[in-house]
């Protein structure tokens, strides 16, 4: 499990698909924002922690539909599915080699990005953990749609159809916490709804993701 962990790493830094892209994607999204809706600072406030969750969740979306079609086109997935390891574990090691390469540089970039947006002080904490506590449910929501896609040409896009809206509570939540935070106002109910998205995401959609690849290679 661990070497599998390794080189999904490897395959995701060498091929540049997770770490650059996402974070390229999310700075050009931030950026673009204030020639959109004007240099008011009050306006860039308010819609600052929206912004931010929707450019993060958008740049997680960019990678999934390499998580498992590489390995589907070149034969290692049928390989992973009769190894002696299960295939649950194999989706978790893959959920988390994304996280890592796509979740943790958005979470790190995003307090820098929030100068941009002139994003209230009090917030960047709060923005810091919302994403931290959030981003293993977009990457973990994401192996379980790349996975009912395996194996289908020009499948990124009934990906995305698919993804997106299980991404919706993630979103609400985690851009309500750091809205809150910001205002200074009280976190405890999204903060405590976005970990048990989170929770409820990584106990179980490992096992609906291995039954949809199982299915895939029949």
């Amino acid at each position: 499990m661990i070497r599998l962990f390794l080189r999904d790493l490897k395959l995701a830094m060498r091929a540049g698909g997770g770490f650059g892209l996402g974070l390229a994607f999310f700075l050009i999204v931030i950026v673009l924002v204030p020639f959109g809706v004007g240099p008011d600072n009050a306006i860039l406030r308010a819609i600052a922690p929206g912004i931010l969750w929707v450019a993060a969740l958008l740049a997680c979306l960019l990678s999934l539909d390499r998580m498992f079609q590489l390995d589907y086109e070149d034969g290692s997935l049928d390989l992973l599915a009769t190894a002696p390891i299960p295939m649950e574990g194999v989706v978790a090691v893959k959920a988390a080699a994304h996280w890592m390469t796509t979740g943790l540089p958005l979470t790190l970039a995003a307090p820098v990005l929030g100068v941009l947006l002139n994003l209230a002080p009090a917030g960047y904490g709060w923005l810091l953990a919302a994403l931290t506590l959030g981003t293993p449910a977009l990457s973990m929501i994401g192996a379980f749609g790349a996975a009912l896609t395996v194996g289908l040409k020009r499948g990124g896009l009934l990906l995305s159809l698919l993804v997106l809206p299980l991404y919706v509570p993630t979103l609400i939540f985690g851009a309500e916490v750091t809205r809150r935070g910001a205002e200074g106002l009280a976190v405890a109910t999204p903060l405590t709804l976005l970990a048990g998205i989170t929770l409820g995401a990584v106990a179980l959609l490992p096992f609906a993701a291995a039954a949809a690849i199982r299915i895939n290679l029949r």
